[in-house]
């Protein structure tokens, strides 16, 4: 009979321990949900609205970013502009360094060209240094742009020749051509920096 008591006494409390555990269980879940939905409810809730006052602060600080950033972009196109100032300049003035020194061989050539011309007995080979100079001078022209205009059996153009004399009775075909080139003209870089004066058939 004892027995059976203590065996009924067991159950009881092993019935009560598992009530109390799913009620543990119970309230940890509720607290869970609940710190869900209190989490949920302040996203939805929307951000205070900002005060004048904060406004303006705002307002303030962008319109002296933007102040900033204004006077720097001012400086920035002032230092600008005086460096192309400055350029221009020196391009003017040592625009010809180029030229000058694609000439300056040649004027070496020929100073030592004339010491020997003056002792020279040998014409041909007096007007063979020549020749060579010359055509070194022509190639030296050529590299800074400067071309002879073509005048031979070319028609007379108003825009690259300049006619100062006029050859009549030439066969028909030759008319309005030029006939001869007295003076030769020159570009450079494709522009006219002086004309070619020829005769002109009629």
């Amino acid at each position: 009979m004892a027995e059976e008591l203590k065996d009924k006494e067991e159950i009881l409390d092993g019935e009560e321990r598992v009530e109390e555990s799913d009620e543990t269980t119970v309230s940890v879940e509720a607290e869970a949900n609940a710190e869900a939905a209190a989490e949920a409810e302040s996203e939805e809730q929307p951000e205070e609205e900002k005060t004048p006052e904060q406004l303006l602060a705002e307002a303030r600080a962008e319109i002296e970013a933007l102040k900033t950033q204004a006077l720097y972009k001012q400086a920035e196109f002032e230092n600008y502009r005086k460096r192309t100032i400055k350029e221009k300049a020196d391009l003017i003035l040592n625009g010809s360094k180029s030229a000058v020194t694609a000439l300056l061989p040649i004027v070496d050539d020929l100073e030592r060209a004339l010491p020997s011309m003056q002792k020279a007995e040998d014409v041909a080979a007096v007007a063979e240094g020549v020749e060579l100079i010359y055509q070194k001078f022509l190639k030296a022209l050529a590299g800074l742009g400067v071309k002879p205009i073509e005048t031979e059996g070319k028609d007379f153009d108003v825009d690259l020749h300049e006619a100062i004399a006029q050859v009549p009775g030439v066969p028909d075909e030759q008319k309005g051509r030029v006939i001869d080139c007295v003076e030769k003209g020159y570009t450079l870089n494709d522009h006219v920096i002086r004309h070619a004066k020829v005769a002109v058939g009629m």
